[in-house]
């Protein structure tokens, strides 16, 4: 059985990877209540743990989820510390957890492992973070040099970058390299392609504590498209019953929110062009024929609360919705979020594709089955 555990999961972007590419995800860990709670409802076959990664050991956990040995532990330990839009704080407590992601393979012994982070982890001044990460695996573990990968080379519609730590256990033959993650031929998916079926400029307005309130129908979708592909895959220990009956029985899917703009942001929005910034907002008006720039994820209520900047429609004068961001993340249309837009945005921003994180599961499972 190949067993595997995502730490730090959030909502699920990597756990729907997992499950997606053929493995067995038996186990998430997440601390933020509300991302573990929203995991909960989207993988209610599975076991959860809401706990603190820095307070746990590897024996107690693999005790907890009832595993023996481990195939894989996967996870996206925090980026805000190290990102470039934030402050790059060397000391910033979070980036401790990036070191007991591999403190926890030390002590687990996966076959495998996968780490995601942003571009800025690299930087010289975060080293000694990294440097000690690694001193936990190095001597089991033979390790690939930090992979840069981009999520619109695995079809999704956003240029979204991200740092991959892989390494394979020194006692298990295998083909993985470097290289293996550089043979992806997926053709591009645009903005266009991402909103199908969601062509609504009449939304319900505000935010509700009821996601029965804004189920909408969605319009036709072409048969082999990405909007239907995306919602299309395995459902072993994945989706919520009543999200799932609803698409599949009536075509509805949650998330259609609108913004309230005022008149004047209306006007400022109808005078951008495809790719150009609203001055004031600082939102970029998407190319219906191009990407979507990285989703953020805006800041918890420890650090302001701040809303992500969100991109402007490319034929609306509005921001996007939550339903639509999630459609450029590459999540299926029957996965439900947390029906506030601030906390749907927040999710589906710290989240890693699913799309990109299945083709990277896929590829490393299959090396390691070639031996």
């Amino acid at each position: 059985m190949k067993s595997v555990i995502d730490l730090f999961s959030g909502v699920g972007g990597l756990s729907l990877g997992a499950v997606h590419s053929g493995l067995d995800l038996v186990g998430s860990v997440e601390l933020d209540e509300i991302a573990y709670n929203t995991h909960q409802i989207n993988f209610p076959d599975m076991n959860h743990m809401r706990a603190d990664i820095a307070n746990l050991n590897g024996k107690d956990l693999l005790k907890a989820f009832k595993q023996s040995e481990l195939y894989g532990l996967i996870g996206g330990p925090p980026c805000q510390g190290f990102s470039s839009i934030g402050k790059r704080n060397v000391k910033d407590p979070r980036n401790q957890l990036f070191i007991h992601f591999f403190r926890l393979v030390n002590e687990m012994k996966p076959v495998f492992f996968l780490a995601e982070n942003v571009k800025g982890i690299l930087d010289h001044k975060f080293s000694d973070i990294v440097d000690k990460a690694f001193n936990y695996v190095v001597e089991d573990y033979n390790m690939l040099s930090p992979v840069e990968l981009n999520a619109k080379d695995f079809g999704v519609p956003t240029s979204r970058a991200r740092i991959l730590f892989v390494g394979v256990r020194k006692d298990i033959n295998q083909c993985l390299g470097t290289t293996s993650f550089f043979n992806i031929n997926n053709s591009l998916v645009t903005i266009l392609d991402a909103f199908e079926g969601l062509e609504y400029d009449n939304l319900f307005m505000g935010d509700s504590k009821n996601n029965n309130h804004v189920w909408i129908t969605l319009k036709d979708i072409k048969e082999n498209s990405y909007a239907k592909s995306i919602s299309q895959r395995s459902f072993h220990k994945v989706g919520n019953e009543q999200g799932k009956i609803r698409y599949f029985e009536k075509k509805e899917v949650t998330g259609m929110i609108g913004t309230n703009h005022s008149i004047e942001v209306l006007k400022r929005f109808g005078q951008l062009k495809p790719g150009q910034t609203d001055k004031i907002s600082r939102s970029t008006k998407l190319d219906p024929y191009g990407l979507c720039p990285t989703l953020r994820a805006g800041t918890s209520s420890s650090n302001g609360s701040f809303q992500a900047v969100r991109p402007i429609h490319p034929i609306f004068n509005r921001v996007v919705t939550p339903r639509e961001a999630a459609r450029i993340q590459g999540f299926p249309d029957w996965f439900l979020f947390h029906p506030t837009k601030w906390h749907s945005f927040k999710q589906i921003g710290n989240s890693v594709s699913p799309l990109m994180g299945e083709g990277i599961l896929k590829i490393i499972n299959s090396c390691l089955e070639e031996k």
